[in-house]
Order: structure tokens, then sequence, then C-alpha cells
């Protein structure tokens, strides 16, 4: 069953905060934890994408958007993973191999883009 376009973009704008999540897990989101998303953005969502949202763009844009735009607001983000886990439950079918594999590498280069580099004191 082909998901509707509608589907396709709420699924990114999802994985946009999923990755807000991953890089706020430290309460802040470093220029390499940004650069590092919009690469992989680049990289592996684009190439697989052929929907597109409201404005005739690449849907897959909707993560760097919304991930943008919850940087910008300083966005709390403890609600995102119960959010795309219902998502997840509701449309297995798009969570196939390549996808579930694209997601992991995205969110463990946004983790590991500031490893090394943490400053102690934002911890205390």
């Amino acid at each position: 069953m082909k998901l509707s376009d509608d589907t396709v973009v709420r699924f990114y704008r999802l994985l946009g905060k999923t990755f807000y999540s991953i890089a706020m897990v430290d309460k802040t989101v470093q220029k390499e934890e940004i650069e590092k998303l919009k690469e992989l953005v680049q990289k592996e969502w684009l190439p697989v994408e052929d929907s597109s949202d409201i404005f005739g763009s690449e849907s897959a844009y909707q993560i760097e958007i919304v991930f943008d735009w919850l940087v910008e607001n300083d966005c709390e983000y403890e609600q995102i993973r119960p959010e795309f886990k219902n998502f997840k439950l509701e449309h297995k079918s798009l969570f196939n191999p390549v996808v579930n594999a694209s997601i992991l590498k995205t969110a463990s280069a946004i983790a590991n883009s500031f490893s090394g580099k943490i400053n102690r004191n934002r911890f205390y």
C-alpha cells in the first residue's frame, strides 16, 4: 500500500523532532550536530525520497525544517519519543530495513558528532 504524501511529510517531521531530541540530550544543540544532520539529509534521505510537501519541495527537507524550528525556539523535547513511537505503530510498513538503517545511522552520527568535545561545565 502506498502511503499518502501527508503521511510521508508527517514521518519526516517526526524524524526532525526525534533527531532534535537526540541532539538535545545534553540540553544544548551544538553546531556540529546541526551540520551533521544537514549533511545526512542530503546524503541519506533526499536520494531515496520521491514525495513532496505542499510547496513542491522534497518531503525529506521537513527533517531539517522541523529540527531548525525546534532549535530556534529552544523547545522541550521530552514528549517527542511517545509521538514517534505511536506513529511507528500506526505505519509499520514505512519502517523497512533501509529506513531503519538510515534512522540509526543519522541518530548515531548526530550523537557522535560532538563526542570528545563535551564541555563538562554544561552538566553542572
